[in-house]
């Protein structure tokens, strides 16, 4: 998987069971589009996102009726669960007796004396919380002195709300400074990890669709965490929130950080693919949602690399004219037409993930 990266020592906090800093695994995160209120349509979204891989999950808490719910969700959900809060300091205190596992709050939008019920009532209950620093709700004062939502404007927000927790000897918190624009997200979360030694929650917000989020998280994620900064992470897609999941995967595969799900090889296609790749790679993607289990899988459309791209892989197919050799470790399985390729690679990968089920237990 080449070089490992180092990553930076911080300090930990816990999100229910998942532990988050001090080189644990980077976590990975989500949050629900649903409306909390609708109990069964929101744990119908977590089921399908744990389904996905998500660690920890994010839900919206605009008032009371969505605080109160939180009691129920948690009882249908394996995951722990983020209250998300802005303006009412009484959602917060709310959802903290409601049993959230942690709550993120932006201190820009909730007056200082109500940080402080809020952070009394989550060190009575052993609740950590996040410091979320966004470019698009800054403290006046900051956002005056700088004029524009700056890196080191986010960077002042955060260092001023860690001394008012500081202060009030609360320190089970994480940061996230995030912005929609991928350098200011950078340059304030390379600050942040230099003044401070807390955990941080890295994501590049309103990133918008799959493809502009994509681009835009696997740069301003990805170059962080190659940097050895970041403890956790959430892909911001607009649309379905299960998608968020896979990317954020994909970039921690991609960078060798974490072995999670498997790694998808294909050819970008020319003249010389002789079979419907676009068509085999989406097929298998689905049927490959969920999977924790990490192998790389090649799906090559031609004579030309196929053969030597599929050998180097845990299993792959190279095609030919309505036609492809399945590859297992190097090693020619046999000779499949093109209808058998999605069922005939899924039955290999079932058989492997068997396999090392197996020599791990008798381990």
């Amino acid at each position: 998987m080449g070089e490992t990266v180092k990553r930076k020592k911080t300090r930990h906090v816990y999100v229910g069971p998942v532990k988050i800093g001090d080189n644990a695994p980077i976590s990975v995160q989500s949050m629900t589009c649903t409306d909390t209120r609708d109990i069964k349509a929101t744990v119908g979204q977590i089921r399908k996102l744990e389904d996905a891989g998500c660690e920890i999950i994010r839900v919206a808490v605009p008032d009371m009726e969505a605080a109160r719910a939180i009691t129920d969700i948690k009882r249908e959900i394996t995951i722990p669960l983020i209250a998300d809060i802005h303006f009412n300091y009484r959602l917060a205190v709310n959802a903290i007796r409601n049993g959230a596992d942690c709550i993120r709050i932006n201190p820009g939008n909730i007056e200082k004396d109500k940080i402080k019920e809020i952070i009394h009532e989550a060190k009575e209950r052993d609740v950590s919380i996040r410091i979320g620093v966004n470019a698009g709700s800054l403290e006046k004062d900051i956002l005056t002195r700088h004029g524009t939502p700056t890196a080191p404007a986010l960077v002042e927000s955060a260092m001023r709300n860690i001394e008012l927790f500081e202060d009030m000897d609360f320190q089970s918190i994480k940061l996230s400074l995030k912005a929609s624009d991928v350098p200011t997200m950078i340059k304030a979360n390379r600050a942040i990890s230099a003044a401070t030694n807390y955990p941080l929650h890295l994501g590049v917000t309103e990133a918008g669709s799959l493809v502009n989020s994509s681009i835009k998280s696997s740069i301003g994620i990805g170059i962080l965490l190659n940097e050895g900064i970041g403890d956790t992470v959430r892909v911001s897609i607009s649309g379905d929130p299960v998608g968020e999941v896979g990317v954020a995967y994909g970039i921690l595969r991609a960078l060798g950080i974490r072995r999670v799900g498997p790694d998808i090889v294909s050819c970008p296609t020319c003249g010389r693919c002789e079979i419907d790749l676009f068509k085999l790679v989406e097929d298998v993607e689905k049927r490959l949602v969920g999977v924790k289990e990490y192998f790389k899988v090649a799906l090559m459309g031609c004579v030309v690399n196929g053969p030597g791209e599929a050998a180097e892989a845990d299993v792959g197919i190279a095609g030919g004219r309505h036609f492809g050799f399945l590859f297992k470790k190097g090693k020619i399985i046999r000779k499949i037409q093109e209808e058998e390729f999605v069922d005939a690679l899924m039955d290999e990968i079932n058989v492997m993930i068997e396999d090392r089920n197996r020599n791990q237990q008798e381990k």
